[in-house]
């Protein structure tokens, strides 16, 4: 192959968010031979299926400190990248239906402000009087956080790659990574659809693909693929603009606007692991069913389209960030349970740090490998 290069640097595996974060931080710190290497095309799975959610308002401390890593960027995002991600700061509405889950929310807002996120706590009236359109008969009541909000990940994506390839990054679309070479505890490279490439650092930030590509290597790390599925309305404007994020948390319920209409989605807590990207209709009829309970105006809107996307799951709801112990050189951020879009530029920075420092400020006990022997691990609660 002609333009094939064999060797690299850095060899970064998936190019979604977490990939091309890692390559602009690594090419902007100094690294001249990166190489993205993507199966499809960039951006086009979880990170370009994603409904691109922003929020601080997280149960752990480390999930908190990572977006407010990644908004002081998507603030700033134009005056860098010269791109308009459409950031809109509309606010994230939390609602509690259960006590259990209006106490974990009380909770979490005492953690959430030792941090500094504005946040507020709000009662059935007071949620009423707001968003009038809401019912609030059977909630406890709800958070808010107005800094919160959504930006399109596509751009955003597509920000980090473009500056990425004028920095000098190599980005290798429809190309599959096939193994990942070892010898003696050590990476020596990958092999691909198109070639082999060498390689004494190798990031695997595949995404609901993760697992495999850890497998690859010998590495077993429990990270699941789930669908989750997003349906947009026609233009809708019965409902006052803007309109926040809004998440029934005890049924997994979202909507949020998107002009000329409205997002939603729902997860269905059912439903085995899969690569599974259909729509399905009578899934529909369940999430329509959960939008009119909770605003019964939602009746009159009318379905446009719908998606699926994946989300990577893990067992205690935190991804895995850095080094694998036992395989010198590798290294991997999977596993975000559908935050992986908001935290990808502060795990961009993190990784970029670990890979050509060897350590980071960042606190990542949370996220190691190592954490799966320690029982009393706490996890993340807000997973939606």
């Amino acid at each position: 192959m002609i333009d094939w290069k064999n060797t690299a640097e850095v060899a970064i595996i998936g190019g979604g968010i977490m990939g091309v974060c890692t390559a602009y931080y690594l090419a902007k710190s100094g690294v001249s031979d990166v190489v993205i290497l993507e199966k499809e095309l960039l951006a086009q799975a979880s990170t370009g299926l994603s409904v691109g959610g922003i929020r601080q308002q997280f149960s752990h401390p480390a999930n908190i400190r990572l977006v407010q890593k990644s908004v002081q960027l998507f603030e700033h995002f134009k005056e860098e990248f010269g791109v308009d991600i459409n950031f809109r700061q509309v606010g994230y509405l939390f609602l509690a239906q259960k006590e259990e889950t209006w106490r974990n929310f009380l909770s979490d807002v005492e953690t959430q402000r030792q941090y500094g996120v504005p946040v507020e706590v709000l009662s059935p009236k007071e949620i009423k009087h707001r968003w009038p359109y809401l019912n609030v008969e059977d909630l406890k009541g709800g958070t808010l956080g107005p800094e919160d909000g959504y930006a399109d990940p596509y751009l955003v994506a597509m920000g980090f790659a473009n500056c990425a390839r004028k920095l000098g990054v190599r980005i290798e679309e429809k190309t599959e990574v096939t193994g990942i070479k070892i010898k003696n505890g050590r990476v020596q490279g990958v092999e691909t659809s198109k070639g082999a490439i060498s390689s004494s650092i190798v990031v695997n930030v595949a995404g609901p693909w993760g697992s495999e590509v850890a497998g690859m290597a010998g590495i077993n790390i429990p990270v699941k693929p789930y669908r989750r599925q997003v349906f947009m309305t026609k233009s809708f404007d019965v409902i006052p603009k803007p309109v926040p994020m809004i998440i029934d948390q005890d049924v997994t319920f979202y909507f949020r606007g998107e002009d000329p209409g409205l997002l939603m989605g729902m997860s269905d807590q059912n439903e085995p692991s899969s690569f599974n990207l259909h729509v399905d209709r009578e899934f529909l009829e369940e999430v329509i069913e959960a939008a009119i309970h909770r605003a019964s105006i939602l009746e009159k809107a009318e379905i446009l389209r719908g998606w699926g996307g994946l989300y990577s799951i893990t067992p205690d709801g935190n991804p895995f960030i850095g080094a694998i112990p036992g395989f010198d050189g590798f290294f991997c951020a999977i596993g975000f349970s559908g935050h992986g879009f908001q935290q990808g530029p502060a795990v961009g920075i993190i990784l970029s740090e670990l890979i050509l420092d060897g350590r980071t400020d960042f606190d990542l006990k949370p996220f190691t490998f190592r954490r799966q022997r320690d029982i009393k691990h706490k996890g993340e609660k807000r997973v939606v």
